[in-house]
């Protein structure tokens, strides 16, 4: 397969427009767009001349803000449970 990749998204899901499909045994298929997913994608072979420092994006993990501790317990809350056991005399 051949095309030029026109987006990927954090799944490795990659998007690609002006395909090129050739499978063993058959004759090649041009498409106009093709969604890989990225569970089944081994590896890219990209160009030498392809500068990547440009083209890399450095994300950071987003971390969410702790929230403030109030003057409760720890441990075992009187949240939503499961109950008080099976009941009286039954």
């Amino acid at each position: 397969m051949v095309g030029f990749i026109s987006g990927v998204d954090i799944s490795m899901n990659t998007h690609l427009k002006t395909v090129k499909l050739t499978i063993k045994g058959k004759n090649p298929v041009t498409l106009d767009h093709l969604s890989v997913r990225g569970n089944n994608i081994r590896y890219y072979i990209l160009p030498d001349s392809l500068n990547l420092e440009t083209l890399l994006v450095e994300e950071t993990p987003r971390v969410k803000p702790k929230k403030p501790t109030t003057g409760r317990p720890l441990g075992r809350g009187r949240g939503r449970g499961r109950g008080r056991g099976r009941g009286r005399g039954r």
